[in-house]
């Protein structure tokens, strides 16, 4: 998940020094809040979580396509994180200042992951006192420190890291962060080429992906603590190639509600039809394209409503969540109903559970991440603080 994880309405106005010095203003710039990016945030997390449930329900035929592909939403949160630190970092002719970003995204995403990996740990050192089995075999310290160091995806692995599996996608996102010097570098040098850009991101994938398929014997969407890491190389440099090809377009509101409908249509069927995941992929692209000049033609969606806004911006939390929450509930409901480990969850059941995790999301999102990214950020950039040495430790692994 992570989902990946920029704030869609993060002006760049407030990242002017971080930024650089300011460059030419393109021909058709983005407003510097992109109302429908933050709340499609909320839909792919959404999707995720769907993906999960459906594995412990039994599905109508006519959905099973559907909410199988939504586990993609990692995929589209990766295209759209390199959209928006384009918008956020690239406005400008040099890079952004490394030790700025690094401490803006570490702060980002840094308390949710931290506060749900505690309180995993705590669950599974008590699970044995309240007699609840959380399966403490399957949780083991290397892997809690490669998740709290958000190093799990980087390296080939037989087994997945367990104690919060969507934090993967972290893994990989924060790698992306790391090199971000080296996407600005060659995002700067082609800005005025966007589809050499987004040629060499598809390139990219199209390599990595002949490679995964060699050596794993699966294509490159399926790769997730096993080298997830490559997953989001060329899908984070095709967001970067997306956000300057839209600058130079322009549609009037009209026509941009007709893209975004158009463009999430064909997502939506490519996905029931189950086709290829790689073609799924590619069409997040001219989705995320659509909704940035939705919000560039100033029309207003639902996409604009504040309560989808808020669950846009929560969306992080509830990626995070969602497992946790599963495991509670259904060793819970083992413990107290005598289920079997294998039991199939009721509609009823997965609409209780669900209403509880997006209610948690909610909390984790005001009152550990934004709080706890106040309080990073103010003290890394502290006066005389030296930001390498926190950072570097996870950065190390």
């Amino acid at each position: 998940m992570t989902r990946n994880e920029a704030v869609a309405r993060t002006a760049p106005a407030r990242e002017s020094e971080a930024a650089g010095t300011s460059g030419r203003a393109p021909p058709h710039p983005f407003p510097p809040v992109m109302e429908p990016l933050t709340s499609v945030r909320f839909l792919l997390a959404l999707g995720v979580v769907l993906f999960h449930y459906q594995l412990m329900w039994t599905l109508p035929p006519e959905a099973a396509g559907l909410l199988n592909r939504a586990r993609l939403g990692v995929d589209i949160f990766f295209i759209l994180s390199g959209f928006i630190l384009a918008h956020v970092y690239l406005q400008g002719e040099g890079p952004p200042d490394y030790r700025r970003f690094i401490v803006a995204r570490f702060a980002r995403i840094y308390p949710a992951h931290a506060a749900i990996m505690l309180g995993m740990l705590v669950m599974v050192l008590g699970a044995g006192l309240a007699g609840v089995g959380l399966e403490p075999g399957r949780f083991n310290a290397p892997d809690f420190i490669q998740s709290m160091l958000l190093t799990q995806a980087w390296f080939p692995r037989s087994t997945m890291a367990l104690w919060n599996g969507p934090a993967w996608s972290l893994s990989a996102e924060w790698f992306a962060y790391l090199i971000f010097p080296v996407y600005a570098w060659i995002a700067l040098r082609l800005r005025d080429r966007p589809v050499v850009l987004i040629a060499l991101a598809i390139t990219l994938f199209a390599v990595l992906d002949a490679g995964y398929r060699m050596a794993f014997g699966v294509i490159l969407p399926r790769a997730e603590d096993n080298l997830g890491v490559l997953r989001i190389l060329p899908e984070f440099l095709f967001g970067i190639g997306l956000y300057f090809l839209g600058q130079r377009l322009r549609l009037s509101p009209r026509a941009a509600i007709g893209a975004m409908v158009v463009a999430s249509l064909a997502m939506l069927a490519a996905m029931q039809a189950s086709l290829d995941d790689r073609l799924i992929v590619a069409l997040a692209g001219p989705l995320i394209l659509s909704l940035a000049l939705l919000a560039k033609s100033g029309a207003r969606t639902f996409l604009s409503n504040p309560v989808w806004l808020f669950a846009g911006e929560a969306s992080y939390a509830l990626y995070l969540v969602h497992i946790p929450l599963v495991m509670v509930w259904r060793n819970a409901m083992q413990a107290l109903l005598g289920l079997d480990g294998d039991y199939r969850m009721a509609p009823l059941e997965l609409a209780a559970l669900l209403a509880l995790t997006l209610a948690a999301a909610a909390v984790i999102h005001v009152a550990v991440e934004q709080p706890g990214r106040r309080l990073l950020r103010r003290w890394l950039n502290r006066p005389g603080a030296r930001v390498g040495a926190p950072l570097t430790q996870g950065e190390t692994g």
